[in-house]
C-alpha cells in the first residue's frame, strides 16, 4: 500500500513541478513587463495605430495585404494615408523577368482608394514593351493625385522607349497637370519631348527642384532651356551633352535662379564619327560657377578616342570625370591643364603607354582631387608613387588595378604598397578587380 501511495506521489509530483516552473517563467516575464503588459502584448489587435503602421512599413506589399486581414483594426491601419505616401509599382512579364508584378487587383484598389494619398511614386518595369505600356496606363489614371516625386525605372533595356511617343506624353501630361507640386522627376531613357516639358513647367515651375532626363532623344536644347528659364528653384539637373548649350548655362546662372547643386552630363556616342560634338564657351562655365560656386559638375564619357577633340581645350569647371571607354594620353594631359576643380577621376581604359607625366600634371594642378580609379592603363611604380606623394592624404579613395602598375628598377610591387601606404597615412594595396 505504501508503494502505491509513493508511486502516486511521484506521478502527481511531476505535473506540480511543471506547473511551478511555468508559473516561475510567467512571473519572470511579468516582473519585467508587468502582468497587464504581458496580456496586452499578446493581444495583437489592441496594438496602437503607430506600432501597427511601423510593422506594415517593414513588410513587402503582398505580406502587408495579408496582414491587413488579421483583424478589423489592422485593416483600418492598412488604409490610412501615411502608409500610401510612398509606393513603387512593378510591372513584368513572368516568362521573361525575375521581377514580381504588382497584382492588378491591388493596383485598382490603390487607384480607387489611395490615389489622392500618393506622393512619392516610382514605376519599375522590365525590358518588355507590354510592361512599359501597362505603367503608362496606370499613370493615365492618376487624375486625383498630388505627386511630389516621380521615377520611371527600366531594369534592363529602356523599354519606355518602345512606347509610342503620343501614349507616353498623354500619360505624363495627366500627372504633370494634376500634381501641381512635383519637386523631383527621374525619367531617363524615355520618349519625353518638348511639349511635355512645357506642360511640366506650366504646372510645377514653383516646386521643381530635381530633373533627371538623360537619354531622352526627343528633347531639344530649346525644351530644356524652357525649364531653366522658368523653374528657378531647380537644384539638380541630369541631361545629355547634345542639349547642353551656352544659353542653358547662362539661364541657370541668372539672378532669379537658386544655386545649382548638381549638374550631370552624359556624353555618349554609339557609332564613331556620326556625332559632331559642340564646344561650350569658357565664359558660360565661368558664369555658372560664379553664380553657384559649390556646384558639382559630373561628366560621364562613353566616346571613342577620335571624338574627344571638342572637350577640355579651355578651362572647364568639371568636378567628377568618368571615362567608360578608352581615352588618349593627350586628353588626360588636357584634363591636367584645364580642370582645376577636379575632385574625382576614373579611367577605365587608356592603352599601353605609361601615364606618368599625365598623372603628375593632374596632381600638380588639381588641388581638390580626392578620388582616383584606373583600369586598363599603364603607370610605372615610380611615377605612381610620385603621384601619390604629391596628392598625399587627401586621396581618400584610390582604386588601381594591380595590372596597371609596371615594376621598375626602383620599386617592386611588394615595396610599392608600403611606400604608397606611407604617403596616404593608411594601409593600401592595389585592387584585384575594379571597385568603381
Amino acid at each position: 500500500m505504501k508503494r502505491v501511495r509513493q508511486k502516486l506521489v511521484v506521478e502527481n509530483g511531476a505535473p506540480q513541478t511543471s506547473q511551478k516552473s511555468k508559473k516561475q517563467k510567467t512571473c519572470s516575464y511579468s516582473s519585467v513587463f508587468g502582468e497587464s503588459d504581458l496580456h496586452t502584448s499578446m493581444d495583437w489587435g489592441s496594438l496602437p495605430h503607430h506600432v501597427i503602421l511601423c510593422i506594415f512599413q517593414c513588410l513587402p506589399l503582398v505580406d502587408r495585404a495579408r496582414a491587413s486581414s488579421v483583424c478589423r483594426r489592422w485593416n483600418e491601419v492598412f488604409h490610412i494615408p501615411d502608409l500610401w505616401r510612398r509606393f513603387e509599382f512593378e510591372f513584368s512579364q513572368p516568362a521573361t523577368s525575375y521581377l514580381k508584378s504588382t497584382h492588378p487587383d491591388l493596383i485598382q484598389q490603390i487607384i480607387k482608394r489611395h490615389a489622392d494619398h500618393l506622393q512619392y511614386v516610382s514605376f519599375k518595369v522590365d525590358s518588355s514593351t507590354e510592361s512599359a505600356e501597362a505603367a503608362c496606363n496606370i499613370l493615365s489614371q492618376l487624375v486625383n493625385c498630388s505627386i511630389k516625386t516621380l521615377g520611371l525605372i527600366s531594369t534592363a533595356n529602356p523599354s519606355f522607349m518602345n512606347v509610342s511617343k503620343a501614349h507616353f506624353a498623354s500619360a505624363l501630361t495627366v500627372v504633370f497637370v494634376n500634381s501641381k507640386s512635383l519637386s523631383s522627376i527621374k525619367i531617363d531613357d524615355t520618349p519625353l519631348d518638348d511639349p511635355s516639358l512645357k506642360v511640366l513647367v506650366a504646372n510645377n515651375s514653383d516646386t521643381l527642384e530635381l530633373l533627371k532626363m538623360s537619354s531622352c532623344p526627343h528633347v531639344s536644347p530649346a525644351g530644356i532651356l524652357c525649364v531653366a528659364d522658368q523653374c528657378h528653384g531647380l537644384k539638380e539637373l541630369a541631361l545629355n551633352y547634345y542639349i547642353l548649350s551656352d544659353e542653358l548655362l547662362l539661364a541657370l546662372s541668372s539672378e532669379k535662379h537658386v544655386d545649382l547643386e548638381h549638374l550631370r552630363i552624359d556624353v555618349v556616342s554609339e557609332n564613331p564619327g556620326q556625332v559632331e560634338f559642340h564646344s561650350i564657351k569658357k565664359q558660360s562655365w565661368d558664369a555658372l560657377v560664379k553664380h553657384s560656386p559649390k556646384v558639382n559638375i559630373v561628366m560621364y564619357f562613353f566616346l571613342y578616342e577620335e571624338e574627344f577633340d571638342a572637350f577640355f581645350r579651355e578651362e572647364t569647371p568639371v568636378t567628377h570625370l568618368y571615362f567608360g571607354r578608352a581615352v588618349s594620353k593627350a586628353m588626360l594631359g588636357r584634363i591636367g591643364m584645364n580642370c582645376p576643380r577636379l575632385i574625382e577621376l576614373v579611367v577605365c581604359a587608356n592603352g599601353l603607354q605609361p601615364l606618368d607625366d599625365e598623372l603628375i600634371r593632374i596632381a600638380e594642378r588639381c588641388k581638390n582631387l580626392t578620388a582616383m580609379g584606373l583600369g586598363e592603363c599603364e603607370v610605372t611604380c615610380r611615377g605612381f608613387i610620385e603621384f601619390v606623394k604629391m596628392c598625399g592624404g587627401r586621396l581618400t579613395q584610390l582604386s588601381i588595378m594591380e595590372e596597371v602598375l609596371i615594376p621598375d628598377n626602383d620599386y617592386s610591387l611588394d615595396r610599392l604598397h608600403l611606400e604608397v601606404s606611407k604617403h596616404l597615412g593608411r594601409m593600401w594595396f592595389p585592387d584585384m578587380m575594379p571597385t568603381w
